[in-house]
């Protein structure tokens, strides 16, 4: 299978999706903030019917562009404000990776909230959040971070697959803390 996403010269898929993807069957996914659709691409290359959504209508437009090339009819590209914690439908699989830290702190409630109601029994959602703590003050400008325990909290109830609170590196270099999870919701 070629990999679309460096025929299209995109970063790979997020390793957490990836890894993701080892655990949880094809289905019904979102991928929230897709940019141009690195991780979108890797599900639906992988048997996912993915919608991906994002505010910014330049990268849905690249992303469509792509699956017209491509002729994928697995993924539905929208423009979408997460923010809006509006979900219309149901997944399987939510993907939500280095995406919260950009939206309005008043809003990530109610993103997350809409995130687990969207999501079928048994399903899954994916969050990978910077973080700003003690040990590594968040070096850049981001409107949210997660405090330590935040994501964890938000999830109470649902079964943690993967939860950690790393340090790492962004893709321009900076190193910071994130918040990882993959939870799993009640059936």
């Amino acid at each position: 299978m070629e990999d679309l996403n460096s025929r299209y010269g995109l970063n790979p898929a997020h390793s957490e999706v990836v890894e993701a993807c080892q655990q949880i069957e094809p289905c019904a996914a979102l991928d929230m903030g897709c940019s141009t659709g690195r991780n979108a691409l890797f599900l639906s290359q992988r048997g996912f019917d993915v919608t991906a959504v994002d505010a910014n209508p330049n990268a849905i437009g690249r992303l469509q562009s792509m699956v017209d090339q491509e002729g994928i009819d697995t993924i539905r590209a929208q423009v979408y404000d997460i923010q809006h914690a509006s979900l219309a439908a149901d997944y399987g699989f939510i993907a939500c990776t280095v995406t919260l830290m950009f939206i309005d702190p008043s809003r990530v409630g109610a993103v997350v909230s809409d995130m687990q109601q969207h999501t079928l029994p048994g399903g899954y959602n994916l969050i990978v959040c910077a973080m700003d703590t003690d040990a590594y003050p968040c070096p850049m400008n981001f409107p949210f971070t997660l405090k330590p325990g935040e994501l964890r909290d938000l999830y109470a109830g649902w079964e943690l697959l993967k939860y950690n609170e790393d340090p790492g590196t962004m893709h321009n270099g900076a190193r910071l803390q994130f918040a990882t999870m993959l939870a799993r919701k009640p059936e």
